[in-house]
């Protein structure tokens, strides 16, 4: 089997409501572009995925996917991943980890298919289903926080977490009136998007970690190593970073030579694809870590994290980024959470992915190859 042909149909994304999640994560709302990778080979067989998100168009990396990242892998053997996956990072100065991750995870598409096998399969299942946890917006009040913790547990989903308004002591408001809300058994996180100094995100780990709140997420900058280490010894509450830099597997080492975090992160878009993520997960499991899997920017990304998220031993829960309607489209079938608050992955073989192709069709803008 050969790949002879790699396009991406650049197809418009629009409605998207004005959405933060923190200063460093923000959409003004309107309008993006999705971009549908299509991998085609001379079997007939084609793997594909979405490039982009709500917050970060396909237009950023799609030129430079064809220009740096198709020649490489046209006549390929679209089964030889490892090889591929390495002929790929190769090329990432002149590109980015979400071109390569959304080529990587067309690839695991396309294995999918030839073999009959839903993705986490090929990877060798560990469950059939994941608790999902809610994921919030930034919201106008502590009590509208409150509100919407209370109404997902009521829902029956397994935890809830903030993104706050990245403010000290409002932020610290927020934590304690949804603690209020929901009680002290249920499971609840904190966000803040890479939001606080180091003594801001010190006062603020006091203050949950007294509260019982499970996680603590990048409260500093995502490279800031040195104070993390600082921050870690400092707290009781598990401390959980490497969402970013966008970067590939190499970039976890030094995380855990310097003991900087408690978990490790990540998601298909901003990792590399699935051969990082579920590289790293395993790196995680030998240093008897969890692998937390980020959202993934894109219904098509989630799918592939949720395929992962089947096949790995040390997660625990499936993000579900609020709205979820904001979140979701370019597939005729959606990812959903069951009533037991459970997320299963489709039966089909590959991705599963029932793309929606007439809605590509009619919202295409321009075609890549």
């Amino acid at each position: 089997m050969k790949i002879t042909d790699v396009t991406l149909t650049l197809f418009a994304w629009e409605g998207i409501p004005a959405l933060s999640y923190g200063a460093h994560a923000a959409a003004s709302g309107g309008r993006s572009r999705l971009g549908l990778l299509t991998i085609r080979t001379d079997e007939g067989v084609e793997g594909h995925g979405f490039l982009g998100s709500a917050t970060n168009p396909a237009d950023a990396e799609a030129a430079s996917l064809i220009r740096a990242l198709k020649p490489r892998i046209m006549g390929q053997d679209p089964l030889d991943r490892e090889r591929l996956n390495a002929l790929l990072w190769a090329r990432v100065r002149q590109t980015s980890p979400r071109a390569i991750g959304v080529i990587d995870v067309a690839l695991w598409d396309i294995a999918g298919k030839v073999a009959g096998l839903p993705v986490h399969r090929l990877m060798g299942s560990y469950r059939d289903a994941i608790p999902a946890y809610a994921s919030s917006e930034v919201l106008p009040s502590a009590a509208a926080y409150a509100e919407q913790a209370a109404q997902f547990k009521e829902g029956g989903w397994a935890a809830y977490k903030i993104h706050p308004p990245q403010r000290e002591k409002e932020d610290i408001a927020i934590c304690a009136a949804v603690r209020r809300a929901v009680g002290q058994d249920y499971t609840l996180m904190l966000d803040s998007t890479w939001g606080y100094d180091y003594p801001t995100a010190l006062r603020v780990g006091r203050a949950i970690e007294e509260m019982e709140y499970h996680w603590y997420e990048d409260p500093l900058a995502d490279q800031d190593i040195y104070n993390y280490v600082k921050l870690r010894q400092a707290l009781r509450v598990p401390i959980m970073a490497t969402e970013y830099p966008m970067a590939g597997l190499d970039s976890y080492a030094i995380w855990l030579t310097e003991r900087a975090t408690d978990y490790l992160r990540g998601d298909v878009a901003v990792k590399g694809g699935i051969t990082t993520v579920l590289k790293t997960a395993h790196l995680a499991e030998a240093f008897r870590m969890n692998y937390e899997i980020h959202h993934g920017g894109n219904s098509l990304n989630n799918l592939a994290n949720l395929h992962v998220a089947m096949a790995i031993r040390n997660t625990t829960w499936f993000e579900v980024l609020l709205p979820e309607a904001a979140q979701k489209y370019g597939l005729l079938e959606e990812i959903e959470i069951g009533r037991d608050g459970m997320v299963r992955p489709p039966s089909g073989p590959g991705l599963g992915a029932a793309i929606d192709f007439e809605l590509i069709g009619r919202k295409t803008e321009a075609v890549l190859s």
